[in-house]
């Protein structure tokens, strides 16, 4: 499918919170339920810290009801052909490219990314979407070879049942769209529980899918309490399978619930991703190169860099081409031209931005760069540098997910990766070099999932996301990405008269 291409003109960045929408709603069995008779939560601008909206928070009939309406509708949407779900799924993702000015804006208002990587996490979108479209009419099974006459053997996918879905405020349109498209190409049904911070693009991306023509019931969206939703949604026999994206400890707790019930899950956790830059590589071109992915989104990406070992001879030369690209970095309001870093998303994180900096100088560490907010409104942290960074300090053991990156040496390669896999994250994780001896080592011992050599690359629609150790369990994207919303049936039938 072919995308619209929008660059981002001065019309569309002078727009402001005029454009958000009026009224946040739950949908429940395709109907919308507004504030009305709620509790209500603030939803902000991180950019300004002015009021958005107010968000209407689930009750326990809510979700109840929810429940209720993808028991119902999973009955018939498990029965509709692939083909007819991968149609459906397209006039989605059409729907999904023809709106996507408004949804853009929407998303740089409530997240505070600039608008061109709105716009950009929307194309992930859509490829996500057409990628599952495509990929649910390959759900294919097996025959084994009979063991005697006229036996046929054979094993079929079926899809697994009702989904309880989970995402975060960082990629909320991206992160939604991969859970429910996949989980609606495999015939599941899908109660989407979205952020708080970040609601309205959760509804115009659900309201994007009932347009296309999934039935109502066949998709729910929740918002309000996260503790209240997801001990409700995992403790329901209606539900069969749990998708989670987020951070370790919530993680923890809904692998937990889940446990109790036997439901397999999915968790898509936090990384705490290492670069290595060997001594062999153009030391400009790679500092640029690690900058524009660190500092993407404001450092609050799962996969992105938060740890760089940079080799002796090349170390101070690294850093100051760092330093010096990172600086040039324009910061500000989403919505006007030529920004290249947002907000962080909520107080919530500039409050650990800060923790973590002052921990690190505290223990020694320099601050060659930033490493304290902001002055003005809003949630705005600089692109931070730190030198000197001794093993005590918090950040380089914690999740920093946010702009701040810890520079360090390493003389060894062998002695580099040990460091890098000493934490209890396994993600994602860089390697620059021009040897294929170096690269290959690195490719075998890291302790990562989703490994670079010489590039950056975000999820891919075609490629399994997961991670190791404390970082997740099963794997989201490519067909591994629909295979989890599936079960494996076994089939044996004797064609002899009985």
């Amino acid at each position: 499918m072919k995308q619209t291409k929008h660059e981002p003109t001065a019309a569309v960045a002078s727009q402001d919170a005029a454009a958000y929408p009026r009224d946040l709603a739950l949908c429940v069995g395709g109907q919308w339920r507004g504030a009305p008779g709620r509790e209500t939560l603030a939803v902000r601008n991180p950019a300004s810290g002015a009021e958005l909206g107010r968000l209407p928070v689930a009750t326990d009939e809510d979700i109840d009801d929810a429940l209720r309406h993808a028991d119902a509708a999973f009955a018939t949407w498990s029965r509709t052909s692939a083909w007819d779900r991968a149609a459906i799924l397209m006039r989605a993702a059409q729907l999904i490219d023809q709106r996507r000015g408004e949804l853009a804006v929407v998303l740089t208002l409530e997240n505070g990314k600039p608008l061109a990587d709105a716009d950009g996490e929307l194309s992930r979108v859509i490829e996500g979407i057409v990628y599952c479209a495509e990929e649910c009419k390959r759900a294919y099974g097996r025959q084994l070879p009979p063991r005697s006459a006229l036996l046929t053997q054979t094993t079929v996918k079926r899809p697994i049942g009702p989904v309880a879905a989970f995402v975060p405020w960082n990629f909320p349109a991206f992160l939604a769209a991969r859970k429910v498209a996949a989980a609606l190409a495999a015939g599941c049904t899908v109660v989407l529980k979205a952020p708080e911070e970040t609601p309205a693009i959760g509804m115009l991306l659900v309201r994007a899918f009932l347009d296309a023509g999934v039935p109502a019931g066949a998709i729910g969206l929740l918002y309000g309490k996260p503790a209240q939703i997801s001990e409700r949604l995992i403790a329901s026999p209606v539900i069969r399978k749990v998708s989670f994206t987020g951070s370790v400890p919530v993680g923890r707790l809904l692998a937990m619930l889940a446990s109790r019930h036997l439901k397999p899950c999915t968790m898509e956790l936090g990384g705490h991703a290492p670069v290595i830059v060997c001594d062999d590589v153009d030391v400009a071109r790679t500092a640029h190169a690690c900058v524009a992915f660190k500092y993407r989104n404001s450092g609050q990406v799962c996969l992105s860099p938060s740890r760089f070992f940079v080799q002796d001879c090349l170390y101070e030369p690294f850093v100051a081409h760092f330093v010096e690209y990172a600086s040039q970095l324009q910061v500000g309001d989403g919505l006007a031209q030529g920004v290249r870093m947002g907000p962080l998303n909520n107080e919530r994180r500039l409050a650990a931005a800060t923790e973590l900096v002052d921990d690190a100088r505290r223990r020694g560490a320099q601050v060659r760069l930033g490493g304290a907010r902001q002055a003005g409104a809003g949630y705005f942290f600089p692109p931070t540098v730190l030198t000197d960074v001794p093993a005590s300090a918090r950040i380089l053991r914690e999740e920093p997910f946010c702009p701040v990156a810890p520079i360090l040496s390493f003389g060894d390669l062998d002695a580099a990766i040990t460091r890098a896999n000493a934490v209890e994250y396994g993600l994602a994780a860089y390697l620059f070099t021009n040897d294929l001896q170096r690269a290959a080592t690195f490719a075998e011992d890291i302790d990562a999932a989703w490994i670079g050599i010489n590039n950056f690359t975000p999820s891919l629609a075609d490629a399994p996301v997961g991670g190791v150790k404390d970082s997740g369990l099963g794997y989201e994207g490519g067909p591994e990405g629909l295979d989890a919303y599936q079960q494996i049936r076994f089939v044996s039938q004797s064609n002899l008269r009985v």
